[in-house]
């Protein structure tokens, strides 16, 4: 995905150019008068060094070709901002999988990822509520080296099952073959849901799915969405 770049910092990135312009033009002409003024009042015996010129001009050109690279590279920034509000809006009535720092359980379930620097012998995830409660005790079978992806059912310790809408974190214990803790990177949790709306009053596009707002570079997986006119034709048909 592409990350978004503020615009505040884009029209930073330009004032900063723009001043730089103005000092180098002034001192340009500043040069260019001292230079003159040289030439005129030069020593026919001993004019001046053309080598020592040649160089000041160089350098003079060197800081302009570096401001021309400086533009190029503003309106790259500019560039990447438009493109990350675009690939929000092109995701409007899409079904989509981003990852975030917690999990809403939704229709009984709740999904979490994190990554292991090693194959455990002992691995332990615990699943808490928004007050840091710890709700379930999940003892996952797979305790391979990488990433993992999880799926709770969203049932409590004594099996009774929680109403949708809270909201869930996990933590994360493993243990490797010499007992030392393995420590879990990259806890996150998953939101799945209908993109609805696009907002960038951040600067950084942000797309709304079921009223959470999530960045666009977050978003993992999308899914078209089909139409209620192709759902409607397919019941006529059949």
């Amino acid at each position: 995905m592409t990350t978004a770049v503020s615009s505040q910092n884009t029209s930073s990135v330009l004032d900063k150019i723009n001043n730089s312009r103005s000092s180098l033009a002034n001192n340009e002409q500043t040069f260019l008068k001292l230079l003159t003024t040289q030439l005129k009042n030069q020593d026919p015996l001993s004019p001046t060094d053309t080598t020592q010129m040649t160089q000041q001009i160089t350098s003079m050109t060197g800081v302009e070709q570096q401001l021309v690279t400086n533009d190029l590279l503003a309106a790259l920034v500019g560039m990447n901002t438009g493109t990350g509000l675009s690939e929000g809006v092109n995701m409007i009535g899409k079904q989509v999988t981003a990852t975030t720092d917690n999990s809403t359980l939704k229709n009984g379930k709740a999904t979490f990822s994190w990554s292991q620097p090693g194959a455990s012998t002992s691995l332990t995830v615990e699943v808490k509520n928004a007050a840091g409660k710890v709700v379930r005790t999940l003892k996952p079978d797979d305790q391979k080296s990488g990433a993992h992806t999880i799926t709770w059912d969203g049932k409590d310790d004594s099996g009774a099952q929680l109403a949708d809408g809270g909201v869930y974190t996990i933590a994360v214990t493993a243990k490797g073959p010499d007992g030392k803790d393995l420590k879990a990177t990259n806890i996150k949790g998953r939101a799945e849901g209908l993109v609805t709306a696009v907002d960038n009053s951040t600067g950084s596009p942000m797309v709304i799915v079921d009223g959470q707002s999530i960045p666009v570079d977050s978003v993992i997986g999308i899914t078209a969405v089909a139409s209620n006119n192709n759902t409607a034709a397919d019941k006529e048909a059949a």
